[in-house]
């Protein structure tokens, strides 16, 4: 059996958040818990460094993204008064309680007769604006978080074994770009994969 990960050697920590280096994980789309929704992320060491686990259906109003320790990183809550619109709240483990202050950032999703490109969500983290764009009109969960200059600052993709075998649907290949924050990307992702139904 091939293993999911890339075999390439990093030096980044597992906890480490930012770094001034590219990075790539491996995001499985199934949770670690046995009969629940969710995702799993490995470095490229093959290491969990976050993982979201929904106990309740697809699509729940409101999940945590979390490391691998089961520490809660961000609380992430549907706008239950808005269409599409989610709300990501860093977790202060110290005070075991999710941060009173404002969002850490909002999703607003794109109606998509309206928005006829490929931008399925709006993305504001402070004053900086995101986006998340499609790539692939297929069954496959393929995506980009682009900044406002159209950088791309994050790409999800079908993962390719070492071997150039595609492995299947769940698995796919998450490219960062260097300097982003890592936490808050999975955020983002786990995000577009609760509007998805994917999570």
């Amino acid at each position: 059996m091939a293993k999911i990960y890339p075999q390439q050697e990093s030096t980044s920590s597992v906890s480490q958040c930012l770094s001034s280096k590219r990075e790539t994980y491996t995001l499985w789309m199934k949770s670690l818990v046995l009969h629940s929704n969710g995702c799993t992320v490995y470095d490229s060491n093959g290491h969990i460094v976050y993982r979201v686990d929904n106990y309740d259906r697809k699509g729940t109003s409101e999940v945590n993204l979390m490391d691998l320790q089961g520490n809660v990183l961000c609380t992430i809550k549907k706008k239950l008064l808005a269409f599409g619109c989610w709300e990501g709240h860093k977790y202060d483990n110290d005070y075991n309680c999710r941060s009173k202050e404002q969002p850490w950032f909002q999703v607003k999703r794109c109606n998509k007769i309206i928005n006829k490109g490929k931008v399925a969500c709006q993305i504001k983290v402070g004053c900086q604006n995101l986006c998340i764009e499609t790539i692939s009109t297929s069954k496959v969960f393929a995506f980009r978080i682009v900044n406002k200059d159209g950088q791309i600052i994050a790409e999800a993709k079908q993962k390719h074994s070492a071997t150039g075998v595609v492995l299947s649907n769940d698995v796919l290949t998450l490219d960062l770009a260097a300097g982003t924050d890592h936490s808050l990307i999975m955020a983002l992702v786990t995000v577009y994969g609760l509007i998805c139904g994917i999570m």
